[in-house]
């Protein structure tokens, strides 16, 4: 296992994700808190991608929760079946919806133990919630984020959770607020799985990574 990085390397690497994209942004299509929730709890093992070609007609028709109840179960099925797990993803957005509306008045709550209580919401959700919406530097930690920061020694862990841990330990306070952004990118598109794309990546000097695909 690659080991931890120290501060001033790590600071280099965000450095140079900070230059290439200032303001990175999470490609969930969204209009509110609601509407962020579902998009986000509707991407668990599922793509960005196609979560965005269900939801685009749905949060026309369905952006609160009172209308999500209104249009029922099945009529949510009808938007989402084209995405992965839908029948137990369709009954999870139904129930934290009838949550939202009889026990916080139709508004999402800005806490995480708030947002976890919600059916299918867990801590990855709430932190990219958090993030997105109310701009608190919580870090969500997803396969990208997990093979990256171990991969790259920027955040070394055994799991998720340690991992998150390692990216607020050990990663600049200036650059959390972005660091789960530039990480999930940089792993989407760059530091692949299968074949990481090396000589395109802009920190191959920075990293430590023993099989760079050269």
């Amino acid at each position: 296992m690659v080991k931890q990085l120290g501060y001033h390397q790590i600071r280099a690497i965000f450095d140079r994700f900070h230059a290439a994209e200032p303001e990175p942004k999470g490609e969930l299509e969204h209009v509110n808190a609601y509407t962020l929730v579902v998009a986000v709890a509707l991407s668990a093992q599922a793509t960005d991608v196609g979560v965005n070609k269900a939801t685009h007609a749905l949060f026309k028709i369905a952006d609160t929760p009172e209308k999500m109840l209104a249009l029922g179960e099945d009529g949510l099925i009808e938007h989402i079946k084209t995405i992965g797990l839908f029948r137990q993803k369709a009954k999870n957005v139904i129930k934290l919806s009838r949550i939202l509306v009889e026990e916080y008045g139709g508004v999402v709550p800005n806490s995480r133990a708030a947002l976890q209580s919600l059916p299918g919401v867990g801590r990855k959700t709430a932190n990219v919630v958090l993030n997105m919406w109310w701009g608190v530097p919580a870090q969500a930690v997803d396969t990208h984020i997990f093979r990256v920061g171990n991969r790259t020694g920027i955040a070394v862990g055994k799991d998720v959770n340690a991992v998150e841990r390692a990216i607020e330990d050990n990663i600049p306070a200036d650059y959390q607020q972005h660091a789960h952004h530039w990480l999930i990118l940089h792993g989407r598109y760059t530091c692949k799985a299968r074949k990481p794309m090396c000589g395109n990546c802009i920190i191959r000097d920075l990293c430590p990574y023993e099989d760079k695909n050269l």
